[in-house]
């Protein structure tokens, strides 16, 4: 996995040298042998601009930091700013989740107990803040939107986006199976108070989702041999091989892979889910 992110970097900053590389979860490949307890992965480290982690400090119940990855992510915060999204048991804890962060030196995005499913836009901005942010260390917050599900149409999703301040907004890159075109991103990345803002587009790299683009309805009967198993809890979503050479043509290398098609309508960079599937598929193949 650590070399599927390096590369799928290195294609992408071939293209556009600022595009923003993010990895979400699977924090122990930062570090040299997938070891927290050696030194950071340089290779890996220089390929991506941050590293965004669900649940350090909440985990949808009380207080209750995972000092395991903890320990990972303060490490790491030297070097790459670190993007964490709990997801609050209590929303009265709000304030004080913002704050853990703040004392981490982690940029927060707490999920109230009804945002389970990333579909809301808190009420307010935690750092609100007009200056132009044109890369990642210069955010001091961020909205993690990729469900339009609380929306009833397109123009009424891009618009609530619109109407805010966040420095960066992490997205899907889709509306139902139509991507947004440049004409739309262009239109969010900047903030209501008149700074730039980033526009993250959303890219599961260790899952196949059956409702995207590249989904082939003949899958279902002719399995291709790099899809592995079902993700328990995510119906249509299906584990990967991910070190396959048919996935990672999906993925980034031409023209019509899903990382160019975010570089073309002028994404600032991608937010990779599912890198995590090193867990427990790398080594059973």
């Amino acid at each position: 996995m650590q070399d599927f992110i390096v590369e799928i970097s290195d294609y992408a900053k071939g293209i556009d040298p600022d595009f923003a590389i993010i990895p979400q979860n699977g924090e122990e490949l930062l570090f040299t042998d997938l070891d927290s307890e050696s030194a950071l992965d340089e290779r890996l480290i220089n390929a991506i601009d941050a590293i965004g982690i669900e649940e350090v400090f909440y985990n949808g119940g009380n207080y209750s930091p995972d000092d395991y990855r903890l320990q990972m992510l303060l490490k790491a915060k030297v070097r790459i700013p670190v993007l964490v999204a709990d997801y609050l048991g209590n929303d009265a804890d709000y304030n004080q989740a913002v704050q853990y962060n703040a004392d981490a030196g982690f940029l927060a995005f707490p999920r109230v107990s009804s945002n389970y499913d990333y579909l809301q836009i808190p009420t307010t901005v935690t750092n609100e803040n007009a200056n132009d942010v044109l890369k990642l260390s210069d955010a001091r917050n961020y909205l993690y939107l990729i469900s339009d599900g609380g929306y009833s149409t397109k123009q009424d999703y891009l618009a609530a986006i619109q109407q805010t301040n966040f420095d960066v907004v992490i997205m899907d890159a889709f509306y139902g199976e139509d991507l947004y075109t440049s004409a739309e991103i262009n239109a969010l990345k900047t903030k209501l108070n008149g700074g730039k803002r980033m526009i993250i587009a959303y890219m599961s790299v260790g899952s196949a989702e059956k409702y995207r683009y590249y989904w082939q309805d003949d899958w279902k009967l002719h399995k291709p041999r790099w899809l592995k198993k079902e993700y328990d809890g995510y119906s249509e979503e299906i584990w990967v091989k991910f070190w396959k050479k048919e996935w990672k043509e999906i993925i980034y290398g031409n023209d019509d892979s899903y990382t160019k098609k975010l570089i073309n309508v002028g994404f600032d960079g991608t937010y990779l889910d599912n890198v995590e599937a090193f867990y427990s598929l790398y080594f059973d193949e």
